[in-house]
């Protein structure tokens, strides 16, 4: 463990998919007209709940009615690293709630270093909005913190959706450091495109588009995540891929629906994963997107919505 600690949370940051550095933050003229705008990625306010004594920051949009999905993302990314292609996708047919989890971008609080604790604050925040079933989408990091949400409160979860993630112990996550430190000197973009895509130009041409994507709210924007959380997201991921000779035995008390979605050529989360998850999850179906990385579900964003809506709706 003190091998890992010797990567600043700085260097962490720089070179995961999970946060995209800024490219603007100016603010644009605003044209006021008669019009009432269209609420979605780029626009949808800020607002803050409390929760345990701390203000957590969420915003939400999309149709009304029926179940709510709350997005959880993965390590070092807020409310501003979710691809509005797949956010306002999602958000025709779902209300969508996106948040800083205790500690993260805009919310108080102090992050946990453990994926249960996330996992329990989840669990708190989605509560505190009144809500007594919700549907969840976890992309990595988040896909860890959302298996202990449905695992730690059932009944509060209807479906699930996973993306880029893996059981306790997955394959190859303990080998995140040298990944990581194999990206040195990355630009965030190259870093985004390495982390997330293939090598290949449909992968890299589809990662530009969906880098773009997430540059373009430019007001309003969360804070990058201070050292403190990000060494606590970076000590629970790799606890989280200890080897867990249980791991796979405890997803089998999951019984609630899960769709599985992963990259053929996921860089940091081996596809075995997925596929052992699948064939240990009682009522899981699996999507491999082929030539696609980390960030699947932002490369294939159009197959990948109709997809989860598709599920969602069953």
């Amino acid at each position: 463990m003190k091998a890992f600690r010797t990567i600043s949370a700085a260097s962490i940051l720089c070179v995961t998919l999970f946060s995209v550095a800024t490219v603007s933050c100016s603010e644009e003229s605003e044209i006021i007209t008669q019009e009432v705008q269209m609420v979605n990625h780029r626009n949808a306010k800020t607002k803050f709940i409390k929760v345990k004594g701390n203000d957590i920051a969420y915003r939400t949009w999309g149709k009304e009615g029926g179940i709510p999905l709350v997005l959880l993302p993965g390590l070092g990314g807020s409310m501003d690293d979710w691809d509005p292609a797949v956010t306002d996708g999602l958000a025709q047919k779902y209300k969508i709630i996106i948040f800083d989890n205790q500690g993260v971008a805009s919310s108080q609080g102090t992050t946990p270093n453990t994926v249960q604790g996330m996992a329990d604050d989840a669990i708190a925040f989605i509560k505190a909005l009144n809500l007594t079933k919700v549907n969840i989408m976890g992309f990595s990091m988040g896909g860890f913190v959302a298996q202990r949400v449905v695992l730690t409160q059932p009944t509060l979860i209807n479906k699930v959706i996973l993306t880029g993630t893996g059981p306790k112990g997955a394959i190859g996550l303990s080998n995140l450091p040298n990944i990581i430190a194999g990206t040195a000197g990355l630009s965030p973009e190259e870093s985004f495109l390495k982390f997330g895509f293939t090598q290949s130009a449909a992968s890299i041409a589809a990662g530009k588009l969906s880098y773009e994507r997430i540059q373009l709210r430019t007001t309003d924007r969360d804070p990058a995540l201070s050292d403190a959380t990000s060494n606590a997201q970076f000590t629970a991921v790799l606890s989280w891929a200890q080897p867990d000779a249980n791991a796979l035995e405890e997803i089998k008390m999951i019984k609630n629906k899960v769709l599985i979605v992963h990259g053929e050529n996921d860089l940091p989360v081996s596809v075995q994963n997925a596929q052992n998850m699948k064939q240990n999850l009682e009522h899981a179906e699996l999507v491999i997107f082929p030539d696609s990385g980390h960030a699947s579900f932002f490369q294939n964003h159009d197959a990948f919505v109709a997809k989860a809506v598709a599920f969602l709706s069953e």
